[in-house]
């Protein structure tokens, strides 16, 4: 059996007018999943990306709450869909032309980690003190770095590093990417927008999740080290720490 606990929160860095990033984490059941946790990072021109954040967030909670099916797989990719039909209409009228969000979402069932990504945002494992980028963007530097047109550091340093390839709400039907991890006892599962990893090393990343502070601690320093780098934009992580029973 797999227990968890899990804390996050969302800052709008130093550099952004307002934040645009909407988070949801829960360890307790969320319809038919046992714990749920999102991330979404909103993109459009005044109110629209925080409003297509939330309207994401809110909108895959309440797909969740009433999906009736058991199989994590299909609520997420479902839910995505659902969540990307709604953005799309919405994104047609004025106040909210061509807004969109990244989401990365997961949930924990017995020892399986379950996720679906659309976007920059990600997911990572931090295990026996390495650090693993579960999800992949879709962005235009990684798909550079995929045809080995750039090393993962110089990606990191890219001028066009915040171009996205696919969003909630940029077409009328997507395609989500879906991850099945199988977890070890002690992981760490790191879910954060780009405004984190654009300002941190995983290196630093690693060292400061690797320290013995408490989930809301780690949170905590995290957002402030970006902060202190810069704080170029909103920036959203949840940790969550697993616990597994062998027995």
């Amino acid at each position: 059996m797999c227990f968890m606990r899990s804390y996050g929160k969302t800052d709008k860095g130093i550099k952004r007018a307002r934040n645009e990033d909407t988070i949801f984490y829960s360890d307790q059941s969320i319809g038919n999943l046992p714990n749920l946790y999102i991330i979404a990072d909103g993109m459009g021109g005044h109110n629209a990306g925080a409003f297509a954040s939330e309207y994401s967030v809110k909108g895959f909670v309440d797909f969740v709450k009433k999906a009736t099916w058991d199989n994590p797989v299909k609520i997420i990719e479902d839910g995505i869909c659902s969540v990307n039909q709604m953005v799309h209409e919405k994104s047609s009228e004025e106040e909210y032309y061509k807004m969109g969000t990244t989401f990365v979402v997961s949930t924990i069932i017995q020892k399986k980690l379950y996720i679906g990504n659309i976007g920059d945002s990600r997911l990572y494992i931090i295990r026996n003190k390495e650090i693993q980028k579960i999800t992949k963007d879709h962005s235009l530097v990684e798909e550079m770095v995929h045809t080995g047109h750039l090393t993962e550091d110089e990606a990191n340093s890219h001028p066009k590093k915040n171009i996205i390839t696919r969003a909630i709400g940029a077409e009328k039907t997507i395609i989500v990417d879906i991850y099945e991890v199988e977890l070890e006892s002690d992981d760490l599962i790191l879910m954060c927008s780009d405004g984190l990893t654009n300002m941190l090393s995983h290196k630093e990343i690693s060292n400061i999740l690797e320290d013995g502070s408490f989930l809301e601690d780690k949170v905590k320093q995290l957002i402030s080290r970006a902060n202190e780098l810069g704080g170029n934009d909103n920036i959203s992580v949840i940790i969550i720490k697993t616990d597994i029973d062998e027995r």
